[in-house]
């Protein structure tokens, strides 16, 4: 993606007493798309292949402005989860999150596991909590399962948040 697309995508995100630069529609015309849910997922699919981490947030911001469901995004986040060239994983659990989908249960627990390079400071595990509370929001065995076998991690943080959602379902 060029830096003058770059910006274009950019003019999607709402600045505080200036508001959004750019409309939807603009963003879509130039990439020659009608539909936000379908260019992000193009754009996701490229940043992948490129292994360009703005691609990957540039992807996101257009999927946020267009309101498309997560569903048809779920393999490319799924893969974007466990990739150690980006820095998005935050936003990739969080959407994944979003579908409540068993199949994402094993990525879920992933993420409370790894921890990329350049979340090494981060002592609260934010990835981490950000992953259980998206695995207490799946329904069914997997998700239960999954933070059962979380309440006896050896972090404390990871125990106390899978027994806060599993206290939540009402399955502790």
């Amino acid at each position: 993606m060029t830096p003058v697309e770059q910006d274009l995508i950019m003019g999607l995100v709402f600045v505080p007493a200036v508001g959004r630069t750019r409309t939807l529609d603009e963003v879509l015309a130039h990439f020659g798309e009608s539909d936000g849910g379908a260019l992000a997922f193009r754009l996701l699919r490229d940043a992948r292949e490129c292994r360009d981490a703005d691609d990957v947030e540039m992807a996101l911001i257009v999927h946020a402005a267009s309101s498309a469901s997560v569903e048809q995004l779920m393999e490319p986040l799924i893969e974007l989860s466990r990739a150690d060239w980006h820095t998005r994983h935050e936003d990739v659990v969080r959407m994944l999150g979003k579908l409540r989908s068993p199949k994402t249960v094993p990525t879920l627990v992933l993420a409370t596991r790894w921890v990329p390079e350049y979340l090494d400071f981060d002592e609260n595990r934010a990835l981490a909590v950000k992953a259980i509370w998206a695995l207490g929001g799946i329904p069914g065995p997997e998700a239960r399962e999954a933070l059962e076998g979380l309440r006896d991690d050896e972090n404390e943080i990871i125990r106390e948040n899978a027994v806060k959602q599993l206290a939540r379902r009402g399955e502790l």
